[in-house]
């Protein structure tokens, strides 16, 4: 009888043990998550990205009853900076890092190398060539995110249905910015597949680039070409006039180089591609996906956004352009020149 009872009570015992770790592990579900979100460079286009994955995962929250709690940081593309700034992340114990931009994304994959630290990154135009991703379906390691590749061959498709008489193209870019490497790469195959001169001209800091604009237009070139390119993105508006005045196009890829005053923007919806990267982000927190297995998210590269100031500047008519360009694109749209995105999109 007393082997029985002391049965008995080891059985009610072990019972209470799993019911308690059952109810801890209920209660200890995070109602709070610390996320380290830094940005490359204060342009246009990136700062439109940290908006959305902002105001994303608010909502989000508030859906789900949760907090996140955004740490922002903006490395300013100084590398010193930016590796402190992935370093207090780290030490901050955040839950989950964003990198804006191919640079921040790879410091943060280099410094959490063999830690359990997810890492979602946004506005990587080739994460496979960066070596961030073993594929987009595949990553294989604890990041993933989304890219705003480019598809070059449309935008240079739309080049020439707006001036069909171009003969020389100037590409304009930063060559230490990845997300440019296979871009102008493309446009060199595509110009010389149709027998098109071009010429290159390449600036890091904002002096740089409008020495390469002012040299462009004395080689008397017909159009210029711009992929994604952050330094060019920055600076877009001490250069613009300078190409509008010499009566040369110019061709970008995102919607925020037309805002700041180039002609043309064709590509990814920075504000779709903000939010798509914080549903990822609530993925991997809230319902537990691995980033190894989350496959890396690309958009429809099909919006064309024109500048109708610089339209008319160039004696262009709108209806015109957007009906010439309009089997090439998804949609097309008009935009003003101004420093922000502030009550127009």
């Amino acid at each position: 009888m007393k082997k029985f009872i002391s049965l008995a009570l080891c059985a009610v015992l072990i019972l209470a043990t799993l019911t308690a770790c059952g109810t801890a592990t209920k209660t200890t579900t995070k109602s709070t998550y610390t996320i380290g979100l830094c940005n490359y460079v204060n342009d246009a286009s990136l700062n439109q990205i940290v908006e959305n994955i902002q105001s994303q995962l608010a909502a989000i929250g508030k859906e789900k009853g949760v907090t996140f709690d955004v740490k922002y940081q903006n490395c300013n593309a100084d590398n010193n900076v930016l590796n402190q700034i992935v370093s207090n992340f780290i030490a901050d114990d955040v839950d989950l890092m964003v990198g804006v931009a191919t640079p921040v994304a790879m410091a943060m994959q280099n410094a959490t190398e063999g830690k359990n630290l997810p890492v979602v990154f946004s506005a990587v135009t080739d994460p496979v060539g960066a070596e961030l991703v073993k594929s987009l379906e595949a990553p294989g390691a604890n990041i993933t995110g989304t890219s705003d590749y480019l598809n070059t061959n449309a935008i240079m498709d739309i080049m020439f249905e707006t001036k069909p008489s171009i003969k020389k193209v100037g590409l304009l870019y930063d060559v230490g910015q990845d997300s440019s490497t296979a871009a102008i790469k493309d446009a060199k195959a595509y110009l010389e597949k149709k027998g098109i001169a071009y010429v290159e001209k390449t600036g890091k800091t904002a002096d740089e680039v409008t020495l390469a604009a002012q040299a462009l237009v004395s080689d008397k070139v017909d159009a210029v070409f711009t992929p994604t390119d952050n330094s060019i993105m920055t600076a877009e508006l001490s250069i613009y006039e300078i190409f509008a005045k010499a009566g040369i196009p110019h061709f970008t890829g995102a919607d925020s180089f037309a805002l700041n005053g180039a002609f043309l923007g064709f590509g990814v919806d920075y504000i779709n591609l903000g939010k798509e990267t914080a549903n990822m982000i609530a993925e991997i927190l809230l319902e537990g996906k691995n980033p190894s297995e989350v496959p890396v998210r690309t958009f429809d590269n099909g919006t064309a956004t024109i500048n109708t100031d610089i339209c008319s500047q160039l004696g262009m008519n709108y209806d015109d352009v957007a009906k010439a360009i309009a089997p090439h694109c998804t949609k097309v749209e008009k935009i003003k020149t101004a420093e922000s995105f502030d009550g127009q999109k």
